[in-house]
């Protein structure tokens, strides 16, 4: 078995440095392009030089072809309704294959040119497509040999409101890429990376905003991908659910974390091409390798594509599907709160957790944050809740410098270390603007991602005959559920106000508020906590 290699202790929470890599399927000519299907439990993926799509079916471990010719697909991806999108190297295209099996041609020219060859793609959540345009589709062996039309390697956009047969938008200097190829969006897509094979490196780009999708503020990210010993470049890419960046390289896949530090290898037994996380709990990952298809289970999960959501169900199953996909479990009425004997909690909404420039602004939290609301919604309920006679609490996360004796035994708790995040006296642990305490607020300081164990909370509530909890704050997930469940433990009726919530994305806020805190507190809104209030 060969071994994986850690550069940084945080690659263990990755991935087991014994975890054994799976053969399933081998004889094949270079295989790329793997894609897990969220409802038929199955992965897809391309032959490029053989012309032929696969269907790997994890159940009786057996690999079918599915489509031959296949223009020799590339890269694939699926959209929010489960069309099968793939980068066609023998056409110059990028088409949409319904599940029906309709292909349309969604753009193939740019400025009245034939697009080079697309390569690999990728889906926003506002259902933009992002696509990178090298050569090698016009090569022998990976794809029809023929002259080149553009002059130049690009990577292309092409809008929600595209219509098939447009031209695509051309989303970065058109000479800054010698042979642009993978490429993946951040968890929160405000960044985006894409590398380049020949020149080795990944560059990292900030996402525009209005609806423009430019890639913008070009930088470095990583260089030197390549040894002289091993096989493999940039080839393949893709990032999990934390910010961490997965790309092939030589002796099979290099994992960075968000900052571009290289923090360990995943050794794979041949030249790797391309990889995406499958199965039940997205955390295995599936490895196309040249003549093989392996696979190895991770501790980690790729981050959220619009495909992967209960939502991504094809045309021919909604009916079918819907009634499995629960609308928000909020109740928009709920008994009356008896102000005297009421704390509303704020938590953890402090600079570092959830406004841009803060330390884990990299998660997805700050947009998050806006598409909530949080701040205005939590500080209007706090001036209703004043008006009431609530005990309004501040709950803030708070270190020394340097973090010293706080437990290291979690990834919270490393990641507060390691980002030097909520440090006493910086910016960074202040409360966001137009949150701050006011007269009358108690503010406590904690040291655990729940609000009561390290700290004064519980004493306050005792000492001011509060049984009635508002428990609002950051994120919803963790801080805010972790609060609630043990405060139900304790007796109190925890209440929470789901807009007055926030997390890393909509995803997990829903995971949470749909699931994980119904059986432990009453899910609710501002509006409804307000009205209820005596």
């Amino acid at each position: 078995m060969m071994a994986h290699t850690a550069l940084h202790d945080r690659f263990q929470q990755i991935l087991d440095l014994d975890t054994p890599v799976r053969r399933l399927g081998s004889g094949f000519t270079f295989t790329e392009g793997p894609l897990w299907h969220p409802v038929n439990g199955d992965l897809v993926f391309s032959d490029m030089p053989g012309d032929v799509r696969r269907r790997f079916d994890p159940a009786s471990g057996q690999i079918t072809e599915i489509a031959r010719p296949s223009n020799k697909g590339n890269g694939m991806t699926y959209d929010a309704q489960l069309n099968l999108l793939v980068c066609e190297h023998a056409t110059s295209s990028v088409v949409k294959i319904a599940p029906d099996g309709t292909r349309t041609v969604l753009c193939s020219h740019f400025e009245g040119k034939e697009l080079n060859s697309p390569n690999d793609i990728v889906v926003g959540n506002d259902g933009s497509i992002y696509f990178t345009d090298p050569t090698y589709g016009r090569m022998e062996h990976f794809g029809v040999p023929r002259p080149l039309q553009q002059g130049f390697q690009g990577v292309y956009r092409l809008p929600p409101d595209h219509t098939p047969g447009d031209e695509p938008q051309l989303v970065t200097d058109r000479y800054m890429f010698n042979q642009p190829n993978g490429l993946t969006f951040s968890p929160c897509q405000r960044w985006m990376w894409v590398n380049d094979t020949d020149q080795a490196n990944i560059r990292m780009f900030d996402v525009a905003g209005d609806g423009d999708g430019r890639l913008t503020n070009a930088r470095l990210f990583a260089s030197g991908i390549k040894d002289s010993q091993l096989e493999g470049l940039p080839d393949g890419m893709k990032s999990d659910d934390k910010g961490n960046v997965f790309v092939t390289a030589p002796g099979g896949i290099w994992v960075y974390d968000f900052h571009g530090a290289l923090i360990g290898k995943i050794a794979v037994p041949e030249k790797t091409a391309n990889m995406h996380w499958g199965g039940s709990s997205w955390s295995t990952l599936y490895i196309c390798a040249s003549t093989g298809l392996y696979s190895l289970d991770t501790k980690t999960t790729g981050r959220s594509e619009p495909f992967m959501t209960p939502h991504a169900v094809s045309p021919q199953d909604t009916s079918a599907n819907q009634s499995q996909v629960p609308s928000p479990v909020v109740q928009t009425a709920i008994d009356p709160i008896n102000g005297k004997r009421a704390a509303m909690i704020i938590q953890d909404l402090q600079n570092d957790v959830m406004i841009d420039g803060g330390a884990f602004a990299f998660t997805g939290s700050p947009e998050h944050a806006r598409q909530q609301d949080v701040v205005a919604n939590v500080a209007k309920l706090a001036e209703a809740a004043r008006a009431k006679g609530v005990m309004i609490v501040h709950v803030w996360m708070v270190l020394e410098p340097g973090a010293p004796y706080l437990c290291q035994h979690a990834p919270l708790q490393q990641g507060l270390k390691e980002h030097k995040a909520l440090v006493r006296g910086t910016w960074g642990v202040a409360p966001v603007p137009g949150l701050e305490p006011k007269p009358g607020d108690l503010v406590v300081e904690k040291m655990s991602m729940s609000a009561w164990e390290t700290s004064r909370l519980e004493a306050y509530l005792h000492g001011g005959g509060r049984d009635t909890i508002l428990n609002t704050g950051s994120w919803t997930n963790m801080s805010v559920e972790h609060t609630a469940r043990t405060g139900a433990d304790k007796g109190f009726r925890m209440i929470v106000p789901e807009d007055a919530c926030s997390t890393m994305n909509a995803d997990w806020h829903r995971a949470s508020i749909e699931y994980g805190m119904q059986n432990v507190a009453t899910v609710t809104t501002v509006a409804a906590a307000i009205a209820a209030l005596r």
